[in-house]
């Protein structure tokens, strides 16, 4: 007896198949994909830079930008009012009295809280408050009887045609914006537009104060303070009191939510559930993209030639992993009626029917046609052992057929 030859003990990495993708090919494949996101990302990087760069100071009385407010800030304090800026709720509303005109630059990012409780301390100051474009969202809240129009004026400069002096004084100014509605009678209203004044100036409280709406920010620029009556504008319905105090509300003041905590998804923008559902979308149109059949499946030739021991040995340890032992049995039944047919002049036709297989065999054997029944067409073993048992009576009928 022959000793079998040790298996080779060499340490090189086994060659790649056919099925391997290369550096060369993997990068050919997702070239695309990542071009695309780099892209991608340079172009958002791009656009919040430019955005970031457009936004920066804009109604800030700090800043020197064009859309920043220094100028008038300045302007006001030559005539002994200073400007104060805050950036919470707290702040703005213990800074609230009768000899202060409370600024509010961007209303519509108070949430629904937050003007609630800014309404009630600017009725019980008694000063002045001016609101610079407020819109659907907190105009009717902030100032109740008044109403945005959706539709905004195209004429930025408008004449006052009202009896507010300090409109009269300062004469045509670019005012043109949001355009309001008020049920108010004792509400001034100016620099109409179609019909609709694009600034007001309604009574607040009993306390003697008054809320200013503002249709545009451009008279409090520094770009545009230059510009008609704009400066004239600005500083009277800014300097009436002895200081002024400029709200600056920011998405990040948690003054007004109670506990000061703030949840994950409150984080979120309010867009994530559409964008999130818009991913999805794309995502199963991509799967049903690349998984569309072009036409009938071609095989191709394997890598490696397997012999057929080791193919019926691995479907062997398979059918044993998921314990089909009735897959096992069919498979050695249907083999075994295919090969006895022809034997005993049954057509491979008939060769599962047992009405035509089991009489024949019968008549080959000499025995009993119900004695055969169990085997070739019975039900599935019970366990591993009775599958081992099937399997050699199954050896043993076909070895008997060929010997008779």
């Amino acid at each position: 007896m022959t000793e079998a030859a040790p298996a080779p003990t060499s340490s090189s990495p086994p060659a790649p198949t056919s099925s391997s993708p290369t550096a060369r090919q993997w990068w050919t494949r997702t070239r695309g994909v990542v071009l695309a996101l780099v892209l991608l990302l340079v172009a958002a990087v791009a656009i919040a830079a430019v955005r970031s760069e457009a936004r920066h100071g804009r109604l800030d009385p700090r800043s020197a930008d064009p859309s920043g407010s220094r100028a008038l800030a300045q302007l006001l304090a030559d005539r002994g009012v200073p400007t104060r800026v805050v950036t919470t709720l707290d702040e703005a509303r213990s800074a609230a009295g009768p000899d202060t005109t409370l600024l509010v630059a961007a209303p519509d990012l108070l949430t629904e809280r937050r003007q609630t409780l800014l309404r009630t301390t600017t009725e019980r100051s008694g000063g002045r408050t001016v609101l610079v474009s407020p819109g659907p969202p907190s105009i009717g809240t902030l100032v109740p009887g008044v109403t945005a129009d959706p539709a905004v004026s195209f004429d930025s400069t408008l004449s006052p045609r009202c009896e507010l002096p300090a409109a009269r004084r300062a004469g045509p100014a670019d005012t043109g914006g949001i355009r309001y509605t008020t049920t108010d009678p004792d509400a001034d209203t100016c620099y109409p537009s179609d019909g609709l004044p694009t600034l007001l100036r309604v009574p607040t409280g009993s306390a003697g104060g008054d809320t200013v709406v503002l249709g545009a920010p451009d008279i409090l620029s520094n770009d545009r303070l230059d510009e008609q009556g704009n400066a004239s504008l600005a500083l009277q319905l800014l300097g009436s009191r002895d200081r002024l105090v400029w709200y600056l509300p920011s998405l990040s003041d948690d003054s007004a939510t109670g506990t000061g905590g703030r949840s994950f998804f409150d984080l979120i923008p309010s867009g994530w559930l559409w964008g999130t559902v818009q991913l999805f979308v794309a995502a199963v149109l991509a799967a049903l993209w690349r998984a569309r059949r072009m036409g009938p499946l071609v095989p191709e030739r394997l890598p490696v030639a397997i012999r057929a021991s080791e193919t019926t040995e691995g479907r062997a340890r398979l059918y044993r992993k998921a314990s089909a032992r009735d897959r096992a049995a069919a498979a050695l039944r249907s083999a075994t009626r295919t090969r006895l047919a022809p034997l005993i002049g049954v057509s491979p036709a008939r060769a599962h029917a047992p009405e035509t297989l089991l009489p024949a065999l019968a008549a080959r054997l000499d025995g009993d046609s119900g004695a055969l029944l169990p085997l070739l067409f019975g039900p599935p073993p019970r366990d591993d052992a009775a599958l081992v048992s099937l399997a050699d009576q199954l050896d043993a009928l076909e070895r008997e057929v060929r010997i008779s």
